[in-house]
C-alpha cells in the first residue's frame, strides 16, 4: 500500500510503515498525513492476525519534522472545534497502532523534533543513530504551540512531572547519547543501516511477552516517576511553579502557562483524558494570534534568513579567511572574539600595540571562563587566541579579504582609518564600517572603491547579539553584499540587509522607542510607570534604562552630528521633545549616563540600581492624567510605526528582515513576532485605527502617510 506521505509494506510478519512525503524534503504532519495515516492504521487492523511487528522507519535523511506549520498560520479562532477534531483524529490512529498487541519499534535514522518526537513515541521500542549531530525533542514552546500529539502526556509520564519540565516547559533538545541515558531510546546503533536489523531482533524477542508490546502507563503496575501532584512534596513544588512561570513569561506568552496546566491536569487523570486535555489546550494555542505571530517570525521569517533570501543571487559563495578589525574597544574587540572563535585569522589593530594587545585579552577573558567551567579545553583556548594578532602598524592589515572599522563614530576619524587601511586588502578584498547611525554612502567617499564599501552593523554585546545589519551604500555592489552576508553567517549570526538611511533600520527604530520614553517623562507621566510599562508590554528592558546603558551622551553626539548634517545640507533639523529632554539631562544635568557615573538612574556601589530621586521635582507633573494602556501602546506603536515607515521608503526591502531584526536587534517583543508582524497580527485597518487615535493625542509619530499604509498591503505576507 503506498499513499503520498506513507509507504506500508508486509512481508513474513513484519508491517514496515515509511514515512515519505513526496515533494517535500522533510516528513510532516500535513492534511494529507493525516488522512494516509487513517488509511494505514485501518490496513494494520485489518492485517492484524497476520502481523508479529510493525517497524516505524523514514524515507528522508531526518525521521520525522512535524506539525504543517502553514496549516496553523491559517487558522482563525473560530477554527477550534475543527483543529480539535483533527488532533484527536490523529491520536485516535496513534493510539490505535501502540495498542494492538504488538510489538512498535522507532527506527530513528535523523532529527525528531516536536510532532517527529511525537511520532517516534508510537514506538515500545526506539532504536537511534548515535550521531551527535541528531536532535529528538520539542520545540514547540518556541513557536508558542504544545506539544499535542501525545508529547506532554506521554513524556510526563514516563520522567514524571518535575524532570519533564525542561523537555517540555523549555524546549530543552537532546540527542541520541541523553535520549539513552534519560530511557527514552533503548538502543544505540553506528549506522542507519543498523536500525532495522534491531528492531527485527526486538520484533522477535518480544513474541510471547506482553509487556513488550504496551507502554509503561498501559500497565497495571504503572506509577508516575516522582509522585502525582497529590504527592505532597509535588505539590508543594507545583504550588509555586505558576507563579514562577507567570515571573518569566509577565503574562504574554500563553504557550508555557498551557502546557504546565496540560501537565499537572493530564497527572491527574487516566491516559486518554490526559491526552484529551492535551488536545484542548493545543487547539487553543493554534488558533491564537500569539501562536500565528511566533510561528510566522521564529519559523517562516528565520527559514527566509538562513536560506539567504535576502542575498543577491548568481554570487559565488564566500569563506572569510582574515579579517582585520580596526578599533580594539569594546565592539572591535567584541569582532575578534566572534570571528577567532569561527576559526577566522584576525587582526586587531589599534592606534597602540597596548591598546590591541588589551583588546586580545577579551577574547582570553571570555575563553577563560569556558574552560573554568569544564566546556573548552586549554589547547582548544590557545588555539582561539592564536588567531588574532594585535598590531599597531597599518601594514599588519596586508592581505586581509575584509577589514572592518570599529572606531569612534565621528565622520572624520572614520574617513581617516578608511585611507590608511583600505590599500592593504588583499585584490578583490571589501571594507566595511560598523557605524551603528552614520549613513554609508557618506562614509563611502573615504574609499577608492565605493563599490567594495558596506555597511556591516553588529551590536553590543557581540558575543551575545545575534543579530547584525547589514547596510547597502548608493554605490555597493551585489558581490560585496554577497560577501558580507555569507561572512556574517560564517559568524553563526543573522544577518538582515536594508538600504542606506540615517541610523539605517535598528537605530533609526530603536530611537523611537527611548525617545518616546523620554517624551512621556518631559509630560510628565513618572518615570517608574513607563519603565514597567515597557516591561509590561514585553520589551526587555525600560527606554530610560536603555538610555542608561548606551549612554544619553552618545545620543546627543548623534543629535549634534545630525544638526551638523542637515546644516551642511542647507536645513534645520529640529529635535523631538525626547531628544529635547535627554539634551537638558546631559548638558543641564550634567547626567550623562551609566558609563558617566549615573543618568536617568543612580548606581550606588555595590547597591542595586535605582530612578534617580530629582526625575521626580524636575519632571513629574501630579496632575497629568495617564492610562496604562495607551503608554504601552506607545512604546510598541511607535516602533511599529517607524517600521513600516521604512518598509515604505525601500529601507527594509522585507517583512523577514523587519521582523527578525526588530526581535534580535531592538529587543521587539517576540509574543508580536515582530514589528511588522505586530501590525498584520492584529489587521492594518486595526492598527491604522489605533495609530490615528495615538496621533491625535501625541502628535506626529504616530501618523501613517498614505505610501506606509499602501507598502503594508503591498507585503503582506500570504499562506
Amino acid at each position: 500500500m503506498i499513499t503520498q506521505t506513507i509507504r506500508y509494506e508486509l512481508a513474513n510478519g513484519i508491517a514496515t510503515i515509511t514515512f515519505d512525503e513526496q515533494g517535500s524534503p522533510v516528513n510532516t504532519m500535513c492534511l494529507q498525513w493525516q488522512d494516509d495515516l487513517g488509511a494505514v492504521t485501518a490496513q494494520l487492523v485489518t492485517d492484524r492476525a497476520q502481523i508479529k511487528g510493525i517497524a516505524l522507519a523514514s524515507a528522508k535523511s531526518t525521521f520525522f519534522a512535524g506539525a504543517d506549520l502553514k496549516g496553523v498560520m491559517r487558522s482563525t479562532e473560530a477554527d477550534g472545534p475543527r483543529v480539535f477534531g483533527e488532533i484527536e483524529r490523529m491520536k485516535k490512529h496513534f493510539r490505535t497502532i501502540e495498542t494492538l498487541g504488538v510489538p512498535v519499534v522507532s527506527c530513528l535514522n535523523g532529527a525528531a523534533l516536536g510532532g517527529g518526537w511525537e511520532v517516534a513515541l508510537l514506538g515500545h521500542h526506539r532504536v537511534a543513530v548515535n550521531n551527535p549531530k541528531i536532535s529528538f525533542g520539542l520545540p514547540e514552546i518556541t513557536l508558542g504551540l504544545i506539544p499535542g500529539a501525545g508529547g506532554i502526556t506521554k513524556m510526563t509520564r514516563m520522567l514524571g512531572l518535575m524532570a519533564a519540565q525542561p523537555y517540555i516547559l523549555e524546549s530543552k533538545l537532546f540527542g541520541p547519547e541523553e535520549a539513552f541515558k534519560l530511557g527514552l531510546v533503548h538502543e544505540l546503533v553506528a549506522s542507519p543501516e543498523e536500525l532495522m536489523p534491531k528492531a527485527l531482533a526486538y520484533i522477535e524477542a518480544a513474541q510471547g511477552k506482553p509487556e513488550a508490546c504496551t507502554h509503561v502507563w498501559d500497565r497495571k503496575d504503572y506509577k508516575m516517576p516522582g509522585g502525582t501532584p497529590s504527592n505532597p512534596k509535588i505539590a508543594g513544588l507545583l504550588s509555586v511553579a505558576p507563579a514562577v512561570l507567570k515571573q518569566k513569561t509577565r503574562g504574554l506568552y500563553p504557550a508555557p502557562e498551557a502546557a504546565l496546566a496540560a501537565m499537572v491536569e493530564g497527572a491527574m487523570v487516566d491516559f486518554d483524558t490526559a491526552m484529551r486535555v492535551e488536545s484542548r489546550y493545543l487547539a487553543g494555542l493554534m488558533t491564537g494570534n500569539v501562536a500565528r505571530n511566533m510561528i510566522n517570525t521564529f519559523f517562516f521569517n528565520m527559514n527566509a534568513i538562513k536560506g539567504g533570501q535576502s542575498r543577491p543571487k548568481d554570487v559565488a559563495k564566500y569563506q572569510p579567511k582574515k579579517v582585520g578589525i580596526l578599533g580594539a574597544g569594546m565592539m572591535g574587540s567584541g569582532i575578534a572574539y566572534a570571528q577567532a572563535t569561527r576559526g577566522i585569522a584576525t587582526v586587531l589593530k589599534d592606534v597602540s600595540l597596548e591598546a590591541a594587545e588589551k583588546g586580545k585579552g577579551y577574547t582570553a577573558r571570555l575563553t577563560q571562563k569556558r574552560v573554568d567551567k569544564g566546556q573548552m579545553s586549554a589547547e582548544k583556548q590557545q588555539g582561539i587566541l592564536n588567531l588574532i594578532t594585535p598590531t599597531a602598524s597599518a601594514a599588519g592589515l596586508k592581505g586581509c579579504d575584509l577589514i572592518i572599522e570599529a572606531v569612534f563614530e565621528q565622520r572624520e576619524l572614520k574617513a581617516m582609518v578608511t585611507k590608511e587601511a583600505e590599500p592593504m586588502l588583499a585584490e578583490g578584498g571589501f571594507f566595511a564600517s560598523n557605524t551603528s547611525t552614520l549613513p554609508i554612502s557618506g562614509l563611502a567617499q573615504a574609499s577608492a572603491k565605493p563599490a567594495k564599501f558596506v555597511g556591516i552593523h553588529f551590536f553590543s554585546p557581540v558575543d551575545k547579539m545575534k543579530l547584525v545589519e547589514i547596510i547597502r551604500g548608493k554605490g555597493t555592489d551585489d558581490e560585496t553584499i554577497a560577501r558580507a552576508y555569507d561572512y556574517v553567517q560564517a559568524l553563526g549570526k543573522l544577518p538582515i540587509v536594508v538600504n542606506d538611511s540615517r541610523g539605517f533600520y535598528t537605530s533609526r527604530t530603536f530611537g523611537t522607542f527611548v525617545m518616546e520614553g523620554a517624551a512621556m517623562l518631559g509630560e510628565g507621566i513618572p518615570a517608574p510607570v513607563i519603565e514597567n510599562a515597557a516591561m509590561q508590554a514585553g520589551m526587555p528592558v525600560g527606554p530610560l534604562a536603555v538610555l542608561d546603558e548606551t549612554a544619553l551622551s552618545l545620543s546627543v553626539h548623534v543629535l549634534e552630528q545630525t544638526r551638523l548634517d542637515f546644516q551642511k545640507e542647507g536645513r534645520q533639523y529640529v529635535a523631538t521633545p525626547g531628544e529635547t529632554l535627554v539634551e537638558q539631562m546631559v548638558k543641564q544635568h550634567r547626567r550623562p549616563g551609566r558609563a558617566g557615573g549615573g543618568g536617568f538612574y543612580d548606581y550606588p556601589e555595590g547597591g542595586k540600581k535605582h530612578l534617580w530621586p530629582q526625575l521626580q521635582a524636575l519632571y513629574e507633573k501630579p496632575g497629568v492624567e495617564w492610562n496604562l494602556q495607551d503608554v504601552k501602546d506607545r512604546l510598541l506603536y511607535r516602533q511599529a510605526v517607524e517600521t513600516a515607515r521604512c518598509l515604505a521608503e525601500g529601507v527594509l526591502t522585507s517583512v523577514h528582515d523587519g521582523n527578525i531584526g526588530s526581535i534580535f536587534g531592538i529587543g521587539f517583543p517576540a509574543w508580536t513576532g515582530g514589528a511588522l508582524q505586530f501590525i498584520y497580527g492584529q489587521g492594518i485597518e486595526a492598527f491604522e485605527a489605533r495609530c490615528a487615535a495615538l496621533a491625535a493625542r501625541h502628535g506626529s509619530g504616530f501618523i501613517l502617510a498614505d505610501a506606509v499604509k499602501a507598502a503594508l498591503r503591498q507585503h503582506q505576507p500570504q499562506y
